[in-house]
């Protein structure tokens, strides 16, 4: 398995470097220590609907939906929910 700076691949970890990284607590609220898969899911549907708001061109959202497809969500959602709840 391809591993990337200790996250599951390149596009989970640049995902959360670029898009969650230092994050307010307004993710973290949304939370609250439910099911993390739902907490994943949150996280999953915020970003394609930043890309489908900020893409002017279907081209570059489909390029940019096709990376995403790669991202371990749960990964990024543990993350943040540990990182709250154990910081």
């Amino acid at each position: 398995m391809n591993t990337y700076n200790g996250w599951t691949n390149y596009a989970t970890w640049r995902i959360n470097l670029e898009w969650f990284d230092g994050v307010d607590d307004v993710f973290i609220d949304a939370y609250k220590g439910d099911d993390v898969h739902d907490f994943a899911d949150n996280l999953r549907s915020y970003v394609e609907d930043a890309l489908d708001q900020q893409s002017n061109h279907d081209m570059v959202l489909s390029y940019a939906l096709a990376f995403i497809q790669d991202v371990n969500w749960h990964e990024i959602a543990q993350h943040l929910a540990d990182e709250h709840y154990e910081g």
